[in-house]
């Protein structure tokens, strides 16, 4: 993925938003157990009493617990209470209406007060249990006083005889009361603070309710905060992946247009479409998943850890054997699925190999009645394919239900040791649930990121296939200094001692070519098949490059101008002709699109297609097929010629283009093509003698030599090459 990291420049700015808005979401999420917690240790348990410090306490009250604090304790209260006279304070506390009651302070430290109440609590237990001790019955840690079922007023009545303890009594319940978790002294107080509110005439289920309506709300808020952010980081996500994979195409695409013939040889046709599209498409999907998962994840991760070990220190060794025995699995997986990942673009390269091949020669195909043969061959591609993905298929499919066992698993355990706690006193039953969650939410956290870490390796070897495309230099580039061409020989192509290899090749396929084409002349060259026709009129438009010697054009050497320059000067005919999808004017106009409705008749009429396109009652506007599937041979290699005729160029290079005609269509497109090329230079390479034989120049061709050059004529009496060649094709008489 390094290798394309230049191309995320462009979208930092949305990945770091998303970043951005994934945090706040992380936040929602990782608030959402801590909101439910409070719901059931609060709302429920507590009846929506917040902390152990109480408004307003009765006189009764502040005085009869007053009894169970130290000193020290009992000045800190009396500091952060104050008296409220008579009916001051009725319409909160009904009570108030016929005594005095004491009321915190605006300024008071609550927390401080809270600890103070719920110690006070605890102490307050423990002397009672003692007095049950002296009494001689049996106590267990279920007969303590239930805080739930108190009477205060049973309880004043109690205050002469509890004033008579002996000091040790109350001080060793203060010390155990000290001892008591933080947590449980609240939760204990908030009970006690239940009772005194109901003793001033405060309607606490009123208080339950409106506590757990607002906390409710504040979860809905998060709830809608978090999806609003889910639902911007797809967005981010979605746009920054697909414009990632609209550069990456077009710059494939773009480097694949100045790719020389050298290129093609190394990547195939169908690996360049893979690559174009599935590969690219592997690179999107998993920039979309990294933003919103790789992101996410860790944040939910660390913070789910953070999270669950402030609910619960001692449960901590539960999170840490999941992830452990998560992260073995995920990393078996990952072993076992990764050479699979990495073979998987290749099969899908070589499917779409056959299946091109196979539709583009079908033809061919049924000809031979070789149908079975290409399914059969289309079979074991597509079943090599088939049976990787489903072997991958199937280790993903394993891993989702040994997710669920672990997660599950977890449940169980914290359910299990979380419920002692709670009956130890040393956990409430909503932190039990929110560190549940928590859990849920680190397991899910770290099986995203593997999930992640399993997709990558395939994107990798995707975005090494494309960069292999990107960083492919082309072997013919343009010249840093391009020099001017001589208007002085204007048309002339010369070749001076040009020789050429193929890449990788072993010996040369052309030697030494010498020879100068004129304007206004014809020359064409002839040979046996593969003795190096088309990879020499290929030199000159620079679809090869010379390996020794100089090809040039205008006086120039065609490596020191540009190409742009050098194919505007030429107009080029290929062997294998091809149309573009569109209509007969869209393809003829290809290399000149500002080319008038006269120019475009003049070279239909010199090509001989003019009767077939005249025969349309669309005439040029008739829709031409992708490859021009829906005209014949010969009709397709008239309007190839006809495209080039329209540029008006001062070379032609007609590379076989006339194998397909008749010998009538020949002769009167070769007549027409000389009254109209005029003073052009024309480069012609034949198969057949009636092709070439009215040439100004011939070249025999043999084994990439040049064995003979003349005219027809003079080839005759002196190249035995190019009498072969005659003699096979024309009568003794033609010969004479």
């Amino acid at each position: 993925m390094s290798r394309i990291a230049r191309y995320f420049k462009a979208y930092i700015g949305p990945i770091l938003l998303a970043v951005l808005l994934l945090f706040g979401q992380a936040l929602c999420d990782l608030s959402l157990p801590n909101y439910m917690s409070d719901i059931v240790n609060v709302g429920i348990q507590q009846n929506g009493i917040t902390d152990a410090a109480p408004d307003a306490v009765s006189e009764q009250g502040m005085q009869f617990f007053q009894s169970f604090m130290t000193q020290k304790q009992k000045q800190q209260i009396d500091r952060n209470y104050q008296q409220a006279a008579k009916g001051t304070v009725s319409g909160q506390y009904p009570k108030n209406a016929k005594e005095a009651v004491y009321t915190l302070k605006a300024d008071a430290d609550r927390t401080q007060v809270s600890e103070i109440f719920g110690e006070t609590t605890w102490s307050f237990l423990y002397t009672m249990e003692s007095l049950q001790a002296q009494s001689g019955s049996k106590t267990t840690s279920s007969d303590k006083t239930d805080l739930t079922e108190i009477n205060l007023t049973k309880l004043y009545q109690m205050a002469p005889m509890l004033a008579k303890l002996p000091q040790k009594t109350l001080s060793d319940a203060q010390q155990k009361a000290q001892k008591v978790q933080d947590s449980v002294k609240l939760q204990s107080g908030t009970v006690l603070v239940k009772s005194l509110y109901e003793e001033l005439g405060v309607d606490t289920s009123a208080l339950e309710q409106h506590y757990i309506l607002l906390e409710g709300f504040k979860m809905l808020a998060l709830t809608v905060a978090s999806a609003l952010a889910a639902i911007l980081v797809g967005l981010l996500a979605s746009r920054a992946s697909s414009g990632l994979g609209r550069d990456l195409r077009r710059d494939v695409f773009h480097r694949v247009n100045y790719f020389s013939h050298t290129e093609f040889d190394r990547f195939s046709t169908a690996s360049l479409i893979t690559r174009t599209t599935n590969d690219v498409t592997q690179v999107q999907m998993v920039i979309m998943m990294g933003i919103r998962m790789l992101a996410y994840a860790p944040i939910m991760a660390i913070g789910g850890i953070t999270m669950a070990v402030r609910k619960s220190v001692s449960m901590t060794w539960i999170i840490a054997l999941a992830v452990i025995v998560l992260v073995g699995l995920v990393g078996v997986i990952f072993s076992i699925a990764l050479p699979r990942f990495k073979r998987m673009q290749s099969l899908i390269d070589r499917m779409n190999l056959v299946a091109r091949e196979n539709l583009t020669g079908l033809m061919v195909t049924r000809a031979f009645s070789n149908q079975d043969f290409e399914e059969k061959r289309f079979d074991t591609a597509n079943r090599n394919l088939t049976d990787n993905q489903l072997f991958v298929n199937r280790l993903m499919t394993v891993m989702m239900p040994a997710m669920m066992l672990i997660m599950n698993s977890v449940s169980l355990l914290i359910v299990w040791v979380g419920a002692h706690q709670v009956a130890q006193s040393t956990m409430q039953v909503g932190d039990m649930m929110a560190y549940m969650q928590y859990a849920m939410q680190i397991i899910t956290s770290f099986l995203f990121i593997s999930a992640i870490f399993i997709f990558i390796p395939r994107a990798s070897v995707s975005a090494g296939r494309i960069a292999d495309v990107l960083e492919t230099e082309p072997s013919i580039r343009d010249p840093e200094q391009p020099k001017p061409f001589d208007n002085a020989k204007k048309g002339w192509v010369e070749f001076k001692n040009v020789c050429f290899r193929y890449d990788g090749a072993e010996e040369d396929v052309l030697h030494n070519i010498t020879f100068t084409a004129k304007p206004g002349q014809t020359t064409a060259f002839i040979g046996s098949t593969g003795s190096g026709k088309s990879t020499l009129v290929n030199m000159v438009p620079r679809f090869y490059d010379a390996t020794a010697g100089s090809v040039c054009v205008d006086g120039q050497d065609v490596c020191q101008v540009t190409q742009s320059d050098l194919r505007a000067r030429i107009g080029y005919v290929p062997q294998k002709a091809v149309l573009l999808s569109g209509t007969i004017a869209s393809n003829l106009r290809y290399g000149v699109p500002d080319a008038d409705a006269a120019a475009i008749r003049t070279a239909v009429e010199t090509a001989q297609a003019a009767e077939f396109v005249d025969s349309s009652p669309e005439g040029l506007e008739t829709p031409i097929a992708q490859g021009g599937d829906n005209v014949s041979g010969g009709q397709k290699q008239r309007l190839s010629i006809a495209r080039a005729l329209a540029t008006h160029a001062e070379i032609y290079i007609f590379d076989d283009s006339f194998s397909a005609l008749d010998f009538k269509t020949d002769a009167a497109l070769r007549a027409e093509l000389k009254r109209t090329t005029g003073q052009a230079t024309v480069l012609l390479v034949a198969q057949r003698v009636s092709t070439i034989r009215n040439a100004e120049q011939i070249i025999v061709l043999d084994e990439g030599r040049i064995v003979g050059c003349g005219t027809h004529r003079e080839l005759l009496r002196t190249c035995p090459t190019y009498y072969e060649i005659a003699s096979s094709q024309l009568s003794k008489e033609e010969l004479a």
